[in-house]
């Protein structure tokens, strides 16, 4: 599934095209991928049509198009979760059709260009939605958007992200509320870590990579964990995050692609996920795979010890 940086790498891509570009139609080729818009297909056809994107914003692994209003109407956004296998490819009117694409917005940009934005995507788990926006509980900025001015939809969230917390590349993330959280939960850290209201944007890859660097098992009790430790893993998390971004995300297949159909490359830089035996970068032990929630988790058994249930330093 895409993580953070995948969504972020998606999310710069757009804000970059599309800020300031007006929607002239729309086609609905799959109302599958409309399921979060309740109202269904022809009122997403007309609400979306006409309207202006004035940016594109990202909280965790929520992206979404902050629209213009007419006089009166509260503030509307169009949100994407890519879910498994989802794409927001941008591309000319004339560039092959993809197979799977389930929805086509075709736009007019700032600059008078003429784009589609293709959602595309093979399981049908990813979605489009026409959400409200709500003020965000603390006051401050809902996501990270690429920049530092302010506009009347900077304080607004969605409604149907407004649950899910700030994630680390947040300009207003709070470690230390963090940190408390984890001290509440007893379940084994990397459980916490993909808790999106703990904390948004990690998945399992980046979750194993940031546990390897910092040295911490993954069903390490979370509440058993320093804040010393815990704070040198989550400065893992956001070194992790970062270089992910600045190489445009992981690809292991053809399912995640950036808005030009492209894969990242920041799997030439995992120490642990999808290095099941072969040598740890560290130690040289073999990497390890254990089953874990229907899923892997990956770690160096001789690096990343399971402590005891005191806090571990």
């Amino acid at each position: 599934m895409p993580e953070l940086p995948e969504v972020e790498t998606v999310r710069a891509g757009l804000a970059e095209s599309l800020t300031g570009a007006k929607v002239q139609s729309v086609i609905v080729h799959d109302p599958r991928s409309l399921k979060r818009h309740l109202a269904g297909s022809r009122d997403f056809i007309e609400t979306l049509s006409g309207r202006k994107i004035e940016a594109a914003v990202r909280r965790g692994k929520f992206l979404w198009l902050p629209l213009s209003r007419k006089r009166g109407e509260e503030q509307l956004a169009l949100m994407g979760h890519l879910g498994m296998s989802g794409q927001m490819l941008l591309r000319s009117p004339d560039f092959e059709a993809e197979a799977l694409t389930r929805v086509t917005i075709k736009v007019r940009t700032a600059e008078r260009e003429r784009l589609e934005l293709r959602f595309v995507d093979q399981r049908i788990f990813g979605s489009l939605a026409i959400d409200f926006m709500e003020e965000t509980p603390d006051g401050l900025t809902a996501g990270f958007s690429g920049t530092n001015e302010l506009f009347s939809w900077s304080n607004l969230i969605p409604s149907q992200a407004k649950h899910i917390a700030r994630d680390p590349l947040d300009p207003n993330y709070d470690l230390d509320a963090v940190l408390k959280k984890f001290k509440a939960k007893h379940s084994g850290i990397k459980r916490v870590l993909l808790d999106q209201q703990v904390v948004s944007g990690i998945g399992n890859i980046y979750a194993d990579e940031s546990l390897w660097r910092a040295r911490i098992h993954y069903d390490q009790p979370a509440s058993t964990i320093s804040n010393a430790k815990a704070s040198l893993l989550m400065a893992e998390v956001t070194q992790v995050l970062a270089a992910a971004v600045e190489a445009g995300g992981t690809s292991f297949d053809e399912q995640y692609k950036n808005i030009n159909g492209e894969s990242g490359y920041f799997s030439v830089s995992l120490n642990a996920y999808g290095m099941t035996g072969l040598p740890c970068n560290r130690c040289g032990r073999a990497i390890r795979r254990d089953n874990w929630m229907n899923r892997g988790s990956h770690y160096c058994p001789n690096c990343q010890k399971l402590r005891t249930s005191r806090a571990s330093k």
